[in-house]
């Protein structure tokens, strides 16, 4: 016998049917109306604000750029994660083009790819892009070396950690994020959630209940999605930086970032999310080096070139001190093809 009614088990896959159906209609809502839609404009106190509908929806002066959908098409992602779907990659079938445009219409009023031109916006999204393929990538594509399109063409090969060695259930946090009985909080997503913590400071973000069901991150690629821009889009501590401030211009160094080395560029968005597990370690840290060649990888196949991304010395966090110091919880290597 059930310890509980059959209806009480069922409502975290109800839940998880709503979000996915909301996503599908928001989709199939974006391909009719929106990029034919013309932005509702109003100024207010003299600044122009649109709302372009499903896509970049809401009063912001970030809709009335160009959306994503419009510099960043279904092929184009295809061609960045051409071998995600391979029979030996280890997430075929989860990840498409539909749920991240689905995840990013969140951020768009907000600027994730509509802070500037057209340029700017091609470029934050080969810089985002850049981070999540190299984090579920195969260190040696999925066991058959480079002999089959390379190492940086299988992003988005994993959805998850495959060989989670503990529950990652931190239990200083027990007052506020206390670990859900049986469950593990190893990495899951695109950009992989780590820690009780972690998955339950996303959740409240998101308005999902991921400490309860951090397995969500493995089933809902929309949802995957959105952890991953939610990251990129807010600041990992108080009076530090986002990912996508550092990136934009948004942030403005002061003398002690300046005597640091840290300056705004893709060095600066590795710093915000990885900080001492990869910075201030000169240029032979491999996996900063991996996250790099994935952006570089992204831009000249979006048809932007490797030369758009700014001086050598704003690429990498090689020689800039962390913004802030790693906690003891956080893994080694945050990728989920550990």
């Amino acid at each position: 016998m059930f310890s509980k009614p059959l209806f009480f088990l069922l409502l975290p896959a109800v839940a998880l049917f709503v979000f996915q159906t909301k996503s599908l209609a928001n989709a199939e809502d974006s391909e009719s109306s929106s990029s034919a839609k013309k932005p509702l404009v109003k100024i207010v106190k003299g600044k122009k604000l649109c709302d372009k509908g499903w896509e970049c929806k809401g009063w912001s002066e970030y809709c009335c750029n160009h959306t994503i959908s419009d510099f960043f098409d279904t092929y184009q992602f295809e061609n960045l994660f051409s071998k995600r779907n391979s029979p030996v990659a280890h997430a075929v079938g989860f990840w498409d083009y539909r749920s991240f445009i689905n995840a990013a219409a969140e951020y768009q009023p907000l600027g994730f790819g509509t802070a500037g031109d057209k340029l700017q916006g091609m470029k934050e999204v080969a810089a985002f892009l850049g981070h999540v393929g190299s984090k579920t990538s195969c260190n040696q594509p999925c066991g058959y070396g480079v002999a089959t399109g390379g190492p940086l063409a299988w992003g988005l090969c994993y959805n998850k950690e495959m060989s989670p060695d503990k529950l990652y259930c931190d239990d200083y946090y027990k007052s506020t994020y206390p670990c859900t009985p049986g469950v593990s909080y190893h990495g899951r997503g695109a950009l992989p959630v780590y820690w009780n913590y972690n998955y339950g400071q996303t959740g409240e973000a998101l308005k999902v209940d991921l400490l309860s069901h951090p397995e969500y991150l493995e089933i809902n690629a929309t949802l995957a999605f959105q952890a991953a821009i939610w990251r990129w889009m807010t600041p990992p501590k108080k009076h530090l930086p986002s990912a996508h401030d550092v990136f934009v211009g948004k942030w403005k160094p002061t003398k002690n970032d300046t005597a640091a080395k840290r300056s705004p560029g893709f060095g600066a968005t590795i710093n915000v999310l990885h900080g001492d597990q990869m910075c201030s370690s000169g240029f032979d840290n491999d996996e900063m080096n991996n996250i790099v060649s994935h952006y570089l990888y992204y831009l000249d196949l979006m048809g932007v070139g490797r030369e758009e991304a700014g001086p050598h010395e704003t690429l990498s966090c090689a020689d800039q001190e962390p913004f802030s110091s790693s906690s003891s919880s956080v893994p080694p290597s945050s990728g989920s093809s550990s």
